[in-house]
């Protein structure tokens, strides 16, 4: 590629020796000084991940639906206090049989031996037998029992409690009764094998998928590994920081899947990015020592930037109120912070050992002198071409984007479970053997009264639901001191919109029919998912407010302009309303009532916002740069348009790939994830960064850089351009480009 500066001399060399170098560029000089040390410190550590890897992966928690005093948990915990040995949560023992009916002794008998021999298993409560319903298949029948302790707690003792039961129905019976455990916590525990094998897959699929398209794009093997050893670095210490994290505190699966995604995405997006800046240097004839302070003051600054961009979205997850949201904030912020550092020291490190093994592996014919690659032609002749004609571009872009947004009117928020991830477990066929019976689940309700006051009277109420079509049966209990319960078995699955429902009825039922003033608590499945999806949609519009306010402050102070963060803004949301406009109609023909998991819009706004800044930050930078120094805002478009416009293709490529590698795996809310991510950074890459972005800029011309003389006064200096000032010295011989035209002089190897 030409350089980037207007008129560019080794002159400046003498001020980067004079110490205007940014601090990225001083630290990746201090990596390639001491290369040693540093790659050292990065083995050590990822031997250590690697060690202590294998023995938490059995450690992994499920993924928690807990929330600090939602309602659900408050009236669990209630009725763990006034009933001990009903536990924290009420399991199904599923009984099934493929030639016995239940009324036959030995099948009798098995079930009667299992709820003798779980009683005896720590942890283990009351059992209790569930009455048929209307349509129960006669060879079905079903338990209830309570397990104590909090969701760890449980967790832990399920493995135990399933062992027992299936070794004991299976033996007394002779093999001919089975047996399954159904529930909250048995349910997400199957999601944890699916999602350790599913992540091998998905590894297998992109990684070299990934280095494939690097090859192509840099255009030698030996250039290629070096992002790829990079990111795998990032990945395995990160993974290694989670596996410890796991030693103080619970990480599940989620958390897991989580890190490995930003770690391979992120990593290969700096790494190469950096990467392109040396080689750069490197064809203008800079030494690799030199070659790499200038890619790591230069690129090393954008990507610090973008990272921070990324941690400072992931941290708006903090604020709400459920773990798990938390812990994936975490994971993504502890990701992004390690992946940065091993872009700004690992690699500097490496770069000048590795100068002569870049070109290992050619896979296209090295261009140097004054010709251009026939790839950097089509992007100069693009780039000309939307110069002269922004309005139809800018418009025209404007209406994809406000159309494939339009299908998210109609997207279906929920949680449910992921029957096709667990669908050939016993926990599985439990599962869809009670939604057979249309048994799906047991709702508890939980009225507490004054002690030595008589039991709460719940026939009315216990009449009121037995007539509504979506109850299968109901029953009462009364602690003798303070509470009374009444448990309601659901005909429909805890995650289904007539479970919601029915948990709206039974509040609008209750209000009337029993005394005024009468509390009333509900727990259960039901009960648990419906407050994590009122949380996680209130709490979407907290995070969308806090990342739009945080982003329009961070690219405020980035580039001293009102403009430009108001229209990265205006911009994302469009793309990430388009990005969701997708997977609202692939939805629609894959899950379950074609509903998204009401979590992926919560994790997936911040996660593309800070990607799609990165992008924003990249190409703006360029344009800021250029202009700063020329005053000319089209050609800085331009020029910095047919610059970065093959470099920002090449990485979002490879983001692209990293996140569709999740549509590989079983679990639905995985693939959405991916699907999300994946098509938010297609449609920036392709009509937002490439079309929209610079013809909107080439109208607003000088005005994309007002700033009202108040906050001019506040800001610090001239922003992210300052950084590019200097260059390490080397040579001494003027290299030049033209402010006026937007046709460079190509100078070197193009990329």
């Amino acid at each position: 590629m030409p350089p980037d500066a207007c008129v560019e001399s080794r002159g400046s060399d003498a001020a980067a020796a004079a110490g205007q170098m940014s601090w990225t560029g001083r630290l990746g000089v201090g990596a390639a000084r001491r290369w040693r040390f540093v790659v050292a410190t990065w083995v050590l550590l990822a031997v250590l991940s690697s060690i202590l890897l294998p023995f938490q992966l059995g450690r992994l928690s499920i993924p928690t639906t807990d929330m600090a005093d939602s309602p659900a948990r408050q009236a669990a915990a209630l009725i763990s206090r006034g009933f001990p040995r009903l536990g924290s949560e009420q399991m199904i023992l599923a009984f099934d049989s493929p030639d016995l009916p239940a009324t036959d002794p030995a099948y009798q008998k098995a079930v009667s031996s299992t709820a003798r021999a779980l009683i005896s298993q720590a942890g283990a409560g009351t059992v209790l037998p569930v009455p048929k319903v209307t349509g129960q298949n006669p060879r079905h029948s079903y338990v209830s029992i309570g397990v104590m302790g909090d969701e760890a707690a449980r967790q832990r003792r399920l493995r135990s409690l399933q062992m027992v039961a299936y070794r004991t129905a299976h033996g007394t019976s002779g093999g001919h009764v089975r047996v399954a455990v159904v529930g909250l916590t048995p349910v997400l525990a199957e999601l944890v094998h699916a999602d350790v094998n599913d992540l091998r897959l998905v590894e297998s699929v992109t990684v070299p998928a990934a280095f494939l398209l690097l090859a192509l794009g840099l255009g030698a093997l030996g250039a290629a590994a070096v992002p790829v050893v990079v990111a795998a670095s990032a990945i395995l210490v990160s993974t290694g920081t989670l596996m410890a994290i796991s030693l103080m505190t619970r990480v599940d699966t989620t958390m897991l899947t989580v890190t490995t995604s930003i770690g391979l995405g992120l990593g290969l997006d700096y790494a190469l990015l950096i990467l392109l800046r040396y080689r750069q240097a490197r064809a203008r004839g800079d030494t690799p020592y030199e070659a790499t302070a200038q890619a790591t003051a230069t690129a090393g600054t954008t990507v610090s930037w973008c990272a921070l961009v990324v941690v400072a979205t992931s941290a708006a997850l903090l604020i709400i109120p459920v773990r798990n949201v938390r812990m994936l904030a975490l994971a993504a912020m502890t990701t992004t912070c390690i992946t940065l550092g091993a872009a700004l020291t690992l690699l500097p490190a490496l770069l000048p050992r590795i100068d002569r093994l870049l070109d290992l592996g050619r896979l296209r014919r090295r261009r140097t002198g004054p010709g251009v690659s026939r790839t950097h032609r089509w992007w100069t002749r693009w780039t000309l071409h939307l110069m002269r004609r922004p309005w139809p571009y800018c418009l025209g872009a404007l209406a994809v984007l406000v159309l494939a947004a339009v299908p998210v009117l109609g997207i279906r928020l929920g949680l449910h479970y992921d029957r096709t991830a667990i669908a050939r477990t016993e926990t599985g066929r439990g599962l869809i053997q009670m939604e057979n019976d249309r048994l799906a689940s047991v709702t508890l309700l939980a009225l507490p009264h004054a002690p030595g006051a008589p039991p709460v009277d719940t026939t009315a109420l216990a009449t009121a639901l037995r007539n509504d079509p979506r109850v299968a049966l109901t029953g009462s209990l009364d602690n003798g001191t303070d509470l009374t319960m009444l448990a309601v078995g659901e005909r429909n699955a805890p995650d289904s919109a007539a479970s919601a429902a029915l948990l709206t009825r039974i509040r609008q039922v209750a209000s009337r029919v029993l005394p005024a003033g009468q509390p009333v608590l509900i727990a259960g499945p039901a009960a648990a998912l419906k407050d994590l999806t009122h949380t996680a949609v209130t709490g979407l519009w907290q995070v969308a407010a806090i990342v739009l306010t945080g982003s329009f402050a961070l690219l405020l102070v980035l580039f001293r302009s009102v403009l430009i963060p108001l229209k990265a803004i205006a911009m994302n949301i469009l793309a990430v309303g388009a990005a969701f406009g997708v997977l609202t109609v692939v939805a629609r023909g894959t899950s379950s009532a074609g509903q998204i998991n009401v979590l992926i819009p919560l994790l997936a706004f911040a996660l593309i916002f800070g990607l799609s800044m990165d992008y924003e930050v990249f190409l703006v930078h360029r344009i800021a740069e250029h202009y700063r120094r020329c005053g000319d805002n089209t050609a800085a478009v331009a020029h910095s348009l047919q610059h970065t416009a093959q470099t920002i293709t090449l990485a979002a490529s490879v983001m692209i790939v990293t996140f569709a590698g999740l549509l590989a795996t079983h679990r639905q809310d995985f693939q959405q994830m991916g699907l999300a991510v994946a098509a938010a950074i297609a449609i920036d890459i392709t009509v937002v960064r490439i079309v929209l972005v610079p013809s909107l800029m080439r109208l607003l011309d000088h005005r994309n850089w007002w700033l009202p003389r108040p906050l001019a006064r506040l800001l610090p200096g001239p922003g992210i351009a300052r950084q590019e000032a200097g260059r390490p010295a080397s040579h001494h011989t003027a290299h030049q480009t033209d402010c006026t035209s937007p046709t460079p002089t190509p100078t070197g190897e193009q990329p």
